[in-house]
């Protein structure tokens, strides 16, 4: 089979490896469609993958495909179900995963995550747990669905399970154009939120608004807490959906309302950012960090896509064989959404 793997910090080759062998207890066989591309990619091609690891490895942490086999034991899913893949290697037996909080497992740590820690899913053919799979509307084609276990229910997790965003709020979206900032843009806006989205150039502006949202600015250009504060009269906003870092944090506290949150799922401009503890504490600010999402958030995101309410924001569709340049726009931000990756 064909396979793409990182040989080396900041080397991908694309290799023709044996086929995984037949699946064992409770694990199933997945003939793999399509995958897509994520900052978490990008972490790991430079070296920061926050663990000890063995190269090489195969990379990709997102994507969907077909089952080919199913092992011993595995009733809930036959030959031929379309399903999305859930990268984090979860125990599911931990109080956190049988609460539903599969993103919390006590154990994860045991088996890491797929394509940032261990082989991932940019390969024709994959071997994992049943328990990792989750089932494709029909309504979804496989485009569509390599972007659900990472980027659509992140957004899920930090929009509705943390923030708690609600009709009438107003919401500030950092990075519109990235496939979380794209995505979150469309869920605020489906729930009846005010968006305020931030990009990095004049370019991406028709864009976001052409998405939906209400207003938007080039924080490259002008100071995005100075006008958020504007856009809600001076009061801030609601919410601020966080994913950019040192950048951005500071102005991102003081954009927010007495009694507003924050919620972070990455930091893709560094990883440490001074925070002013008065304005904390005085505003009453909430900060809320969020990683990956649970089994539920795939689904319910896959419900949204199926349901037609939001569609991922695909930037591209490019072959195995370019997936180094794929990382390479995603580093430039030259996108706007999700880049997907084509397996042959």
């Amino acid at each position: 089979m064909q396979a793409l793997r990182l040989i080396e910090d900041g080397r991908l080759q694309l290799d023709d490896l044996p086929e995984p062998g037949a699946p064992g207890a409770g694990e199933v066989l997945v003939r793999m469609r399509s995958v897509a591309l994520n900052h978490i990619d990008l972490w790991g091609f430079r070296g920061m993958a926050f663990a000890k690891r063995q190269l090489p490895i195969i990379v990709g942490v997102e994507g969907a495909g077909e089952i080919a086999a199913v092992g011993a034991g595995v009733a809930e899913r036959k030959p031929g179900d379309r399903v999305a893949l859930y990268a984090g290697v979860i125990c599911g037996y931990c109080p956190s995963c049988l609460r539903g909080q599969e993103n919390l497992c006590e154990n994860i740590a045991l088996g890491g995550i797929m394509g940032f820690h261990r082989d991932g899913l940019a390969a024709q053919y994959l071997r994992l747990q049943a328990r990792q799979t989750i089932p494709l509307p029909d309504a979804v084609d496989w485009t569509r669905a390599a972007a659900a276990p990472v980027t659509f229910a992140t957004v899920q997790h930090m929009l509705f399970d943390n923030a708690k965003l609600v009709e009438g709020e107003t919401i500030l979206i950092h990075a519109a154009g990235s496939g979380v900032g794209s995505t979150a843009v469309l869920m605020a806006k489906a729930v009846g939120a005010r968006v305020l989205a931030t990009v990095g150039s004049d370019e991406k502006i028709p864009r976001i608004r052409a998405l939906g949202a209400d207003e938007v600015l080039n924080y490259r250009k002008d100071r995005f807490e100075t006008w958020a504060r504007r856009q809600t009269g001076k009061k801030g906003v609601d919410v601020v959906f966080e994913h950019v870092g040192p950048d951005t944090w500071a102005g991102s506290l003081l954009a927010l309302k007495r009694g507003g949150r924050l919620v972070t799922c990455g930091s893709t401009s560094g990883i440490s950012a001074e925070t002013n503890l008065f304005l904390l504490f005085q505003q009453q600010i909430r900060i809320i960090g969020s990683f990956g999402a649970s089994l539920r958030n795939v689904a319910e995101g896959l419900a949204k896509m199926a349901a037609g309410e939001v569609l991922p924001v695909i930037d591209s569709e490019i072959d195995l064989a370019d997936f180094g340049q794929g990382l390479k726009r995603m580093a430039d931000r030259a996108v706007i959404g999700k880049i997907i990756v084509r397996i042959p």
